[in-house]
Protein backbone atom coordinates (compact mmCIF):
# COMPACT_ATOMS: atom_id res chain seq x y z
CA UNK A 1 0.00 0.00 0.00
CA UNK A 2 1.38 3.26 -0.93
CA UNK A 3 1.72 6.09 1.57
CA UNK A 4 -1.10 8.05 -0.07
CA UNK A 5 -3.34 5.07 0.18
CA UNK A 6 -2.57 4.62 3.84
CA UNK A 7 -3.18 8.30 4.52
CA UNK A 8 -6.52 8.12 2.82
CA UNK A 9 -7.53 5.12 4.81
CA UNK A 10 -6.49 6.77 8.09
CA UNK A 11 -8.30 9.92 7.18
CA UNK A 12 -11.44 8.02 6.42
CA UNK A 13 -11.22 6.17 9.69
CA UNK A 14 -10.75 9.41 11.58
CA UNK A 15 -13.68 11.04 9.85
CA UNK A 16 -15.89 8.07 10.68
CA UNK A 17 -14.82 8.16 14.32
CA UNK A 18 -15.39 11.88 14.55
CA UNK A 19 -18.83 11.60 13.01
CA UNK A 20 -19.82 8.90 15.46
CA UNK A 21 -18.51 10.95 18.34
CA UNK A 22 -20.58 13.92 17.26
CA UNK A 23 -23.69 11.80 16.97
CA UNK A 24 -23.11 10.41 20.47
CA UNK A 25 -22.58 13.84 21.94
CA UNK A 26 -25.68 15.15 20.25
CA UNK A 27 -27.80 12.29 21.60
CA UNK A 28 -26.31 12.70 25.06
CA UNK A 29 -27.09 16.41 25.03
CA UNK A 30 -30.73 15.83 24.05
CA UNK A 31 -31.14 13.24 26.81
CA UNK A 32 -29.59 15.56 29.35
CA UNK A 33 -31.90 18.35 28.29
CA UNK A 34 -34.92 16.10 28.60
CA UNK A 35 -33.85 14.93 32.05
CA UNK A 36 -33.34 18.52 33.14
CA UNK A 37 -36.79 19.47 31.92
CA UNK A 38 -38.59 16.62 33.71
CA UNK A 39 -38.77 18.43 37.15
CA UNK A 40 -40.27 21.50 35.49
CA UNK A 41 -42.90 19.43 33.72
CA UNK A 42 -43.75 17.58 36.95
CA UNK A 43 -43.99 20.83 38.93
CA UNK A 44 -46.27 22.31 36.32
CA UNK A 45 -48.49 19.22 36.38
CA UNK A 46 -48.81 19.17 40.20
CA UNK A 47 -49.20 22.91 40.69
CA UNK A 48 -52.60 24.10 42.03
CA UNK A 49 -54.87 25.20 39.27
CA UNK A 50 -55.35 28.90 38.90
CA UNK A 51 -57.95 30.21 41.24
CA UNK A 52 -61.08 30.87 39.32
CA UNK A 53 -62.40 34.37 39.43
CA UNK A 54 -65.12 34.54 42.12
CA UNK A 55 -68.63 34.66 40.82
CA UNK A 56 -70.16 38.06 41.23
CA UNK A 57 -72.03 38.38 44.51
CA UNK A 58 -75.76 38.27 44.26
CA UNK A 59 -77.21 41.76 44.66
CA UNK A 60 -78.76 42.44 48.06
CA UNK A 61 -82.53 42.24 47.96
CA UNK A 62 -84.06 45.64 47.49
CA UNK A 63 -85.63 47.13 50.58
CA UNK A 64 -89.40 47.08 50.31
CA UNK A 65 -90.94 50.44 49.49
CA UNK A 66 -92.49 52.10 52.55
CA UNK A 67 -96.19 51.61 52.77
CA UNK A 68 -98.18 54.62 51.72
CA UNK A 69 -99.74 56.31 54.75
CA UNK A 70 -103.48 55.96 55.10
CA UNK A 71 -105.28 59.07 53.95
CA UNK A 72 -106.11 61.35 56.84
CA UNK A 73 -109.74 61.59 57.76
CA UNK A 74 -111.14 64.92 56.68
CA UNK A 75 -111.63 67.42 59.48
CA UNK A 76 -115.24 67.91 60.41
CA UNK A 77 -116.76 70.94 58.83
CA UNK A 78 -117.13 73.91 61.11
CA UNK A 79 -120.72 74.63 61.93
CA UNK A 80 -122.21 77.70 60.39
CA UNK A 81 -122.14 80.68 62.73
CA UNK A 82 -125.39 81.28 64.51
CA UNK A 83 -126.75 82.96 67.59
CA UNK A 84 -125.10 81.52 70.71
CA UNK A 85 -127.05 78.73 72.33
CA UNK A 86 -128.41 79.16 75.85
CA UNK A 87 -125.95 78.28 78.64
CA UNK A 88 -125.85 74.57 79.44
CA UNK A 89 -127.55 74.07 82.80
CA UNK A 90 -130.77 72.77 84.27
CA UNK A 91 -133.83 74.77 83.33
CA UNK A 92 -134.58 77.67 85.67
CA UNK A 93 -137.73 77.70 87.75
CA UNK A 94 -140.82 78.65 85.75
CA UNK A 95 -139.29 77.67 82.36
CA UNK A 96 -140.76 74.56 80.74
CA UNK A 97 -138.97 74.99 77.40
CA UNK A 98 -135.48 76.44 77.78
CA UNK A 99 -134.83 76.54 74.03
CA UNK A 100 -138.06 78.38 73.28
CA UNK A 101 -137.50 80.92 76.05
CA UNK A 102 -134.01 81.63 74.71
CA UNK A 103 -135.31 82.01 71.14
CA UNK A 104 -138.03 84.43 72.28
CA UNK A 105 -135.38 86.43 74.12
CA UNK A 106 -133.16 86.61 71.01
CA UNK A 107 -136.01 87.69 68.75
CA UNK A 108 -137.75 90.18 71.08
CA UNK A 109 -135.26 91.44 73.70
CA UNK A 110 -131.63 90.90 72.71
CA UNK A 111 -131.65 93.67 70.08
CA UNK A 112 -131.90 96.35 72.78
CA UNK A 113 -130.39 94.63 75.82
CA UNK A 114 -127.56 93.02 73.81
CA UNK A 115 -126.20 89.50 73.89
CA UNK A 116 -124.50 89.89 77.27
CA UNK A 117 -127.34 91.86 78.86
CA UNK A 118 -125.21 94.99 79.17
CA UNK A 119 -127.68 97.24 77.32
CA UNK A 120 -126.79 100.87 76.68
CA UNK A 121 -128.00 104.33 77.59
CA UNK A 122 -129.35 104.80 74.07
CA UNK A 123 -131.37 101.58 73.90
CA UNK A 124 -132.20 99.82 77.16
CA UNK A 125 -130.68 99.65 80.66
CA UNK A 126 -128.34 96.90 81.78
CA UNK A 127 -129.71 93.63 83.10
CA UNK A 128 -126.48 91.77 83.89
CA UNK A 129 -125.83 91.68 87.62
CA UNK A 130 -128.75 94.02 88.27
CA UNK A 131 -132.16 92.73 87.19
CA UNK A 132 -132.80 90.33 90.13
CA UNK A 133 -132.13 93.10 92.65
CA UNK A 134 -135.55 94.61 91.86
CA UNK A 135 -137.05 91.58 93.60
CA UNK A 136 -135.44 92.61 96.89
CA UNK A 137 -137.80 95.55 97.47
CA UNK A 138 -141.59 96.14 97.34
CA UNK A 139 -142.78 97.24 93.93
CA UNK A 140 -139.76 95.83 92.14
CA UNK A 141 -141.50 92.72 90.83
CA UNK A 142 -144.37 94.78 89.43
CA UNK A 143 -141.91 97.19 87.83
CA UNK A 144 -140.25 94.39 85.83
CA UNK A 145 -143.58 93.33 84.29
CA UNK A 146 -144.68 96.90 83.48
CA UNK A 147 -141.58 98.38 81.76
CA UNK A 148 -142.40 99.35 78.16
CA UNK A 149 -140.35 96.59 76.50
CA UNK A 150 -142.12 93.88 78.52
CA UNK A 151 -145.65 95.29 78.64
CA UNK A 152 -145.82 95.93 74.87
CA UNK A 153 -144.12 92.67 73.76
CA UNK A 154 -145.93 90.66 71.06
CA UNK A 155 -145.39 87.47 73.10
CA UNK A 156 -148.27 85.76 74.85
CA UNK A 157 -148.59 86.07 78.63
CA UNK A 158 -147.34 82.50 79.06
CA UNK A 159 -144.31 82.95 76.75
CA UNK A 160 -143.53 86.33 78.30
CA UNK A 161 -143.58 84.88 81.82
CA UNK A 162 -141.06 82.20 80.73
CA UNK A 163 -138.81 84.82 79.12
CA UNK A 164 -138.88 86.85 82.36
CA UNK A 165 -137.94 83.79 84.42
CA UNK A 166 -135.17 82.83 81.93
CA UNK A 167 -133.82 86.42 81.91
CA UNK A 168 -133.56 86.56 85.72
CA UNK A 169 -131.77 83.18 85.80
CA UNK A 170 -129.48 83.93 82.86
CA UNK A 171 -128.26 87.41 83.75
CA UNK A 172 -128.44 87.69 87.55
CA UNK A 173 -129.11 84.32 89.17
CA UNK A 174 -126.65 85.16 91.95
CA UNK A 175 -129.00 87.89 93.22
CA UNK A 176 -132.24 85.90 93.06
CA UNK A 177 -133.90 85.84 96.50
CA UNK A 178 -133.99 82.43 98.15
CA UNK A 179 -137.80 82.64 98.24
CA UNK A 180 -138.16 83.64 94.58
CA UNK A 181 -141.44 82.62 92.96
CA UNK A 182 -141.41 82.42 89.14
CA UNK A 183 -143.60 84.73 87.09
CA UNK A 184 -146.76 83.14 85.68
CA UNK A 185 -149.09 84.01 82.83
CA UNK A 186 -151.84 84.85 85.35
CA UNK A 187 -149.54 87.41 86.99
CA UNK A 188 -148.09 88.91 83.83
CA UNK A 189 -151.45 89.58 82.16
CA UNK A 190 -152.82 92.18 84.61
CA UNK A 191 -149.47 93.87 85.15
CA UNK A 192 -148.62 94.37 81.48
CA UNK A 193 -152.02 95.96 80.94
CA UNK A 194 -150.67 99.00 82.88
CA UNK A 195 -147.40 99.78 81.10
CA UNK A 196 -145.02 102.39 82.44
CA UNK A 197 -144.06 105.32 80.26
CA UNK A 198 -141.86 108.27 81.09
CA UNK A 199 -141.85 107.42 84.78
CA UNK A 200 -139.98 104.17 84.16
CA UNK A 201 -136.47 105.68 84.38
CA UNK A 202 -137.11 107.45 87.69
CA UNK A 203 -138.75 104.38 89.18
CA UNK A 204 -135.74 102.29 88.19
CA UNK A 205 -133.30 104.57 89.99
CA UNK A 206 -135.47 104.67 93.11
CA UNK A 207 -135.91 100.90 93.31
CA UNK A 208 -132.20 100.17 92.81
CA UNK A 209 -131.32 102.69 95.52
CA UNK A 210 -133.67 100.95 97.94
CA UNK A 211 -132.25 97.55 96.96
CA UNK A 212 -128.70 98.73 97.69
CA UNK A 213 -129.82 100.04 101.09
CA UNK A 214 -131.56 96.76 101.96
CA UNK A 215 -128.26 94.89 102.11
CA UNK A 216 -129.62 91.75 100.45
CA UNK A 217 -128.91 89.02 99.93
Amino acid sequence: MTPRTRCGAVGGALRGALHGTLLFLAAAGINSALRAAEPLVAATATASPATASPAPASPAPASPAPASPAPASPAPASPAPSSPAPPAASSPAGVTNLQLAWQNWVLNCQGCHRLDGSGSDATAPSLAGTVAKFLWVPGGREYLARVPGVATSPLSDADLAEVMNWMLWRYDREDLPSNFQPFTAAEIGPLRSRPLRLEAAGMRRDLLSKAAASGQP
